[in-house]
């Protein structure tokens, strides 16, 4: 525990894989909540920005009913330090979503964090950062999982609500097409093809559910080409990459890393995760099926903005009417 108040405190991407999965329940879900969620206790970890290189320290705390997620620079003035984790506020989308204020302020690779913050039904939080880059861990969700269980989740005394998809909106450009429809749930379609044969054409079907999400998705890394770093870098982009936090396809179509895969389909699914994780920028679940070929940032975004852009396309709609699919409440244990 630091001296910062904080509940608790990790460090490092290697302390999370060593804690994970031991110690035995602080929390059960039991029962389905209809309630918006926050975390029990704030918790704290370090890391490496993926694309800036620069180590930064995140802390995730708890937040009040109706404030949604934001992101606060505490290395900035208190008074444009704070940036709504909304889909109105991304500004760049190159390799990764990255969301700014009115003053300038600005914070990158969200994405994997708000999936985490999706998959586990989180509603109100802070996530404080010391440098402009939430850190890359292991390049998946799944450290953002194991913090958000270590901090404990609570129901608050307040409705969840949901975004409810009522019509067709869809997003095509040349071969990549992004598209939402009406579903009752959240169910996620991707398909995906590179000239690689390591990665080829594949294709994914996801539901996304508390349980499914940490069983089939957090864990997905991201991925880039051993061919394209020299030219990221003169783009000053995947500067903190190592085979620590992505998959890394060589040259001669190999996986470099040295256990593989975790997957057969790792590529997609982390797709999958990008794309819950910038469509969580609504601001809400929601109640639709994503369907997406050859997608990534800039189109998940633009489908966000085509789809509030059009008042009849949606309805938000209390959390009584969100199926069980979504908000059942699969037994949790917090490590610690």
């Amino acid at each position: 525990m630091s001296g910062s108040g904080l509940g608790r405190r990790i460090v490092g991407a290697s302390d999370l894989r060593r804690r994970d999965g031991h110690g035995s329940g602080g929390m059960h879900w039991t029962g389905h909540s209809l309630r918006q969620r926050t975390l029990r206790e704030a918790v704290e970890c370090t890391g490496i920005g993926l694309h800036s290189g620069q180590p930064v320290t995140l802390v995730l705390r708890p937040a009040p009913v109706e404030h949604g997620i934001r992101f606060r620079r505490t290395d900035l003035p208190e008074d444009e330090a704070e940036i709504p984790a909304r889909y109105d506020h991304v500004c760049d989308t190159r390799m990764c979503t990255t969301l700014a204020n009115r003053f300038g302020a600005k914070v990158a690779t969200v994405e994997h964090l708000m999936a985490a913050l999706a998959g586990l039904g989180i509603d109100n939080a802070v996530v404080e950062l010391d440098g402009p880059e939430v850190p890359a861990m292991d390049g998946s969700a799944a450290p953002f999982v194991f913090l958000l269980e270590c901090a404990g989740i609570v129901q608050q005394a307040a409705a969840r609500r949901s975004l409810k998809v009522l019509k067709r909106v869809q997003i095509v450009d040349g071969e990549r097409r992004c598209e939402l429809l009406p579903h009752d749930g959240f169910a996620v379609e991707f398909e995906i093809e590179f000239d690689s044969p390591a990665v080829k054409h594949k294709q994914g079907r996801f539901e996304l559910r508390p349980d499914s999400f940490k069983r089939e998705l957090a864990a997905a890394r991201t991925f880039g080409f051993e061919r394209d770093v020299q030219q990221l870098w003169s783009m000053g982009l995947a500067r903190g990459g190592s085979l620590d936090n992505a998959v890394v396809v060589s040259a001669d179509h190999r996986i470099l890393n040295e256990n593989g895969l975790r997957y057969d389909d790792e590529f997609v699914r982390h797709k999958v995760l990008d794309a819950i994780g910038d469509l969580y920028l609504a601001g809400a679940p929601m109640q639709a099926r994503l369907r997406c070929v050859r997608s990534g940032h800039a189109m998940n975004n633009r489908l966000l903005r085509q789809l509030f852009a059009d008042r009849g396309a949606y309805a938000i709609v209390p959390a009584e009417t969100v199926p069980a699919a979504w908000v059942g409440e699969p037994s949790l244990s917090v490590a610690g």
